[in-house]
Formats: structure tokens, C-alpha cells, sequence
């Protein structure tokens, strides 16, 4: 990917843990979590909400609007098997550069196993008096 935006310095993500820069138009939310930056789409794709508004818990970014939690590398959210779209991020010099286009989806992003759905016993009444 040879197409980065500069978006300003790392102090400018490091104080605030969190910020909301202009990457080609798109409004893109930088997040510090344990010593590193994280680039998301600001715009929930569920119900369009800001992910800024959000909190971080663990590794996940929680929506404000409906608790979607989606991992801060992959953009996964686990409950609704979505992907909200991530950025690659880079650091030079204090700077922080973020990819002017989102990741694709990886094919080993993390996902759901598929559990067996068990089926609860049913009881049958009878209606005759």
C-alpha cells in the first residue's frame, strides 16, 4: 500500500485515547490501546453511530448506539458475524499515517465457531377436557 495519509502525531492519539481524522473524505477514528494506534471507520455500520462516542473493553471498541463490540485489529463483531472497515496504520517519526483505503476482509480474521444448536425438549399437552 503505497497510498498513506498523514493524520498528525502520536500525542495527538496518545492524551485523548481516541480522535477522529479525515482520511480522503472518510471520517476514520484512531484509538491508542495498550502502545498502539487502531484505525476504524467512525461510522457504525449497524445504526450509523460514532464509534468516537464508544468505549474501549479488552480489545474491542463497544457502539454507543446498540453495544456492537468490534475488535480493534480486525473490526470483527462476533454476535452479528459484521465487520466494521479497519485501516492499516503506520508510525514514523512520531507521525501517525493511516492507509488512504480500508483493509480487505482477511481470510483468517477472527470468527465464530459454529456451535450445535440444541433443541429444547418440547412437552405436548392435551386440550381435552
Amino acid at each position: 500500500m503505497d497510498d498513506w495519509v498523514e493524520v498528525g502525531a502520536v500525542e495527538d492519539v496518545r492524551r485523548p485515547r481516541k480522535r477522529v481524522v479525515d482520511v480522503h473524505g472518510t471520517p476514520v477514528v484512531l484509538f491508542w490501546h495498550e502502545e498502539q494506534v487502531y484505525a476504524l471507520q467512525n461510522i457504525c455500520i449497524h445504526r450509523e453511530r460514532e464509534l468516537v462516542k464508544g468505549v474501549i473493553l479488552k480489545d474491542r471498541v463497544i457502539c454507543p448506539g446498540h453495544q456492537w463490540a468490534f475488535n480493534l485489529e480486525t473490526g470483527y463483531e462476533e454476535k452479528m458475524c459484521r465487520f466494521q472497515p479497519t485501516f492499516d496504520v503506520r508510525i514514523e517519526d512520531g507521525v501517525v499515517h493511516v492507509a488512504s483505503s480500508p483493509r480487505p476482509i482477511a481470510e483468517d480474521a477472527e470468527q465464530p465457531v459454529e456451535q450445535p444448536v440444541e433443541q429444547p425438549a418440547t412437552t405436548v399437552w392435551d386440550a381435552a377436557p
